[in-house]
């Protein structure tokens, strides 16, 4: 997940924009909040979905049989487009967690423990789904939240409202290769039997790794994994041996012969998977991570109501530093937690930026890389350059500065709409005309100097010279940091902006 991008919008349907969530088939996901502080995830319909004949009234529809799905393992809709706005947008509460596809990827197959329990809570998700009367129809390790109490099977009803006659017709599948179904792959009506077989599918990613008709560190394109899951028999190696019989009846080609997801948690029961076991079956290391999750959300909420400036610029907890991986003494968080406590700085006000799950571009977690990088002994030389211009646009500069610049503790520079302060903290914040906090890098620390380098890049160090943070704009000689008149901090190399730290407004 990304900073918000200077081109991004402010805010969608009244609701403020903190941060990139991600992005997936059907459109882009940001962090926002409603005006009470409850976290929400935003997504957005991609322009050429939604100026298809009939689909604004598909997602109104769907969104609305959707929220009738009123279960423990569901997450809530909040609000969604009125007809005829665009973007049009789905509003649910945000769950602080990471996705199936991350955990896996970061730490491994789930052990058969966590799996059973997995298992059966999903099966539970899927059965209300059906009870319903829906199918969810894009079932994969990358829509299910690993959660504390239970896990949440997320984004359905978008990709139901996409999946019409049309679609159809010109056999074009809606879901993810891998994971959906043969009878989708071929285009044909996607029900609770196709939920059964992705639901399986899942399952052996979760065991193994990968998917059923993968192999492991494979790259094939999806037509290829498609061809097989119409025409090839799952692979199931690494699969607990108790589930193998289980999973293969529910990955059967014909749908008729699938197990319903109420016959498959009963055989789920009968070997020790229940309903209720998640927090004392899920990975231990998860429960830490979810905790560290939740104090940074809190933080969002807490950071959201304007203050004044001496509160605005108030010390950063040090058990929300996040040191780059070389840093001593660190220890390294993966990138989906990294960068939700970003976001819990990255926020005050009507427009802040902030980061969150796994972002490579202006993140706590990423440093210089070392080729180009100034020796932690460089001397810097505090030389700024500063030149002001009348703005003709909102992108016009109010302020250039040219590299080599610095800021040691408790300097600051900047304009009247904007200043950038290295806080006495060791944190580097940008702060507005009323000196509410607008960005923040999340660093802590005594004698932390912010340096904007020769080669482009906005660089934290610590006292020792280890770099905290930095903008990864590392590799453009002449890159100059700009204030412009939109309020967005930016270094741009030409009319090419680089990095932004998302303060418009």
């Amino acid at each position: 997940m990304n900073n918000l991008q200077p081109s991004d919008p402010t805010s969608i349907g009244g609701y403020p924009l903190l941060g990139r969530l991600g992005a997936g088939g059907m459109g882009q996901v940001f962090l926002s909040r409603t005006g009470s502080g409850r976290l929400l995830a935003l997504k957005t319909i991609r322009d050429d979905l939604s100026s298809e004949p009939g689909f604004e009234e598909r997602f109104a529809r769907e969104i609305r049989n959707s929220d009738r799905v009123r279960s423990p393992w569901t997450v809530t809709v909040v609000d969604y487009s009125a007809p005829g706005r665009r973007p049009q947008w789905l509003a649910t509460e945000y769950v602080p967690a990471p996705s199936l596809a991350e955990w896996v990827t970061a730490h491994g197959p789930l052990s058969r423990t966590a799996l059973l329990s997995l298992a059966s809570e999903l099966c539970g998700a899927v059965q209300a789904v059906h009870q319903a009367g829906l199918a969810h129809r894009d079932i994969k390790p990358g829509n299910v939240l690993l959660a504390r109490d239970r896990p949440r099977l997320i984004d359905f009803g978008v990709a139901r409202a996409a999946d019409d006659s049309r679609h159809t017709r010109i056999g074009v599948s809606v879901g993810s290769p891998g994971f959906l179904a043969p009878d989708q792959a071929v285009g044909g009506v996607a029900a609770e039997p196709a939920d059964v077989f992705s639901l399986a599918a899942l399952l052996v990613y979760a065991a193994t790794g990968r998917g059923p008709f993968s192999r492991a560190g494979e790259e094939i394109p999806a037509a290829t994994l498609m061809y097989r899951v119409v025409h090839e028999e799952p692979d199931l190696t690494g699969v607990p041996p108790e589930l193998v019989p289980l999973l293969t009846a529910c990955l059967a080609k014909d749908p008729a012969v699938r197990p319903t997801a109420a016959q498959l948690s009963s055989w789920l029961e009968e070997r020790a998977g229940r309903i209720g076991r998640w927090p004392e079956e899920c990975p231990t290391a998860l429960a830490g991570e979810l905790t560290e999750a939740e104090h940074a959300a809190r933080t969002v909420v807490d950071l959201a109501t304007p203050v004044d400036q001496e509160s605005a610029l108030t010390t950063i907890e040090a058990d929300t530093v996040l040191a780059a991986p070389d840093a001593p003494g660190r220890r390294r968080r993966p990138a989906w937690l990294l960068t939700t406590a970003v976001a819990a700085v990255a926020v005050v006000g009507a427009v802040v930026a902030a980061v969150h799950f796994g972002t490579q571009r202006s993140s706590a977690e990423s440093s210089p890389p070392a080729q180009g990088q100034p020796s932690a002994s460089a001397t810097p030389q505090k030389t700024p350059s500063a030149s002001a211009q009348q703005p003709q646009d909102k992108g016009a500069a109010l302020k250039v500065i040219q590299a080599t610049f610095e800021l040691a503790t408790g300097d600051s520079v900047g304009t009247g709409a904007r200043t950038l302060t290295m806080q006495q903290d060791g944190n580097l914040v940008v702060a507005g005309q009323d000196h509410t906090a607008r960005w923040a890098t999340m660093t802590a620390g005594e004698g932390n100097s912010a340096r904007f380098q020769t080669d482009g890049n906005l660089v934290v160090y610590n006292s020792g010279g280890q770099p905290l943070w930095s903008s990864q704009t590392d590799g453009h000689q002449g890159a100059v940091l700009v204030f412009q008149a939109d309020g967005n901090i930016v270094i741009k190399s030409g009319d090419t902006v680089l990095w932004g730290a998302g303060t418009d407004g």
